[in-house]
């Protein structure tokens, strides 16, 4: 088990309906996929780097509680 299953588990099992149906809003995907295109030109600031590092790790984790909340949801 790793340390950041118990951390998955406690935000998948609090409310999996809402977890599981999380979205991020259009102006954040907007945001990020502008970051991504930036960051393929070699365009980011060390800040920005920096916060799409951070986003791409909270999207890991939460595609994690998801398939965590749709296993709950089903059993």
């Amino acid at each position: 088990m790793k340390v950041y299953d118990e951390i998955i588990d406690l935000i998948a099992t609090s409310r999996p309906e809402m977890i599981a149906n999380f979205q991020v809003s259009p102006e954040a995907k907007e945001h990020v996929a502008d970051l991504l295109s930036r960051e393929k030109n070699g365009g980011l600031t060390p800040d920005e780097t920096s916060e799409l590092n951070d986003y791409m790790e909270f999207e890991h984790i939460m595609r994690l509680v998801k398939a965590r909340a749709r296993q709950l949801l089903t059993q």
